[in-house]
């Protein structure tokens, strides 16, 4: 019997639970049923190959996608934190990182070690690639929320100021990014998306 197969294997199982936890974003289709956290990270690796000419530094890809990859999967056991609900937002921390023990655990513990600390390394958002994983992974909801006319943000009353202030990390990431984040900021307001 290979051990190491056996505990590769039975993560592989345990992120199947990743389709099953749910987010504020609604998907962009006719039937607007919420995002799921396997759905987002999928999304936005891909959009991490799309967009790397925009990055602020030159990245390494191959890793910005495994972050991405990775980096909601403590949300199997810390649940999905709505990023402009501050109070949770203190909390979350700590159970992220209770979850990543325990997931990256199941792994051999070389394997594990090295993508926890990829997953280390994004939450730090202080290199190159974690700076544009991060603006990315900010990203994606705003364009989402923009072209569902705003839904998750009327539904929480979100303002302006919250998402401007949530959001300006693009800028670390992606200078060119946050630029075209301010001017969808700024139409979702004209549009009462967004508070002012």
């Amino acid at each position: 019997m290979n051990e190491r197969l056996v505990k590769q294997l039975s993560l592989i199982i345990e992120l199947d639970q990743l389709k099953s936890v749910l987010r504020r974003t609604r998907v962009k289709s006719a039937d607007g049923r919420l995002e799921n956290s396997a759905e987002h990270s999928w999304h936005v690796a891909l959009m991490a190959i799309l967009m790397e000419e925009h990055a602020n530094e030159p990245v390494d890809i191959s890793r910005v996608v495994k972050m991405l990859l990775l980096h909601d999967i403590v949300e199997i056991d810390a649940g999905d934190t709505f990023v402009y609900d501050v109070a949770a937002s203190l909390e979350q921390e700590e159970k992220e990182l209770a979850a990543a023990n325990r997931l990256f655990a199941m792994l051999p513990t070389d394997q594990g070690e090295e993508l926890k600390d990829i997953w280390l390394e994004f939450e730090s958002a202080q290199t190159p690639d974690s700076k544009y994983a991060k603006a990315l992974d900010r990203l994606i909801p705003m364009l989402l929320n923009y072209h569902n006319d705003g839904q998750s943000w009327q539904e929480h009353g979100v303002t302006q100021e919250q998402v401007l202030n949530i959001n300006s990390k693009i800028g670390l990431g992606s200078q060119t990014l946050w630029d075209e984040a301010k001017i969808m900021i700024e139409q979702a307001v004209k549009n009462g998306w967004l508070k002012k």
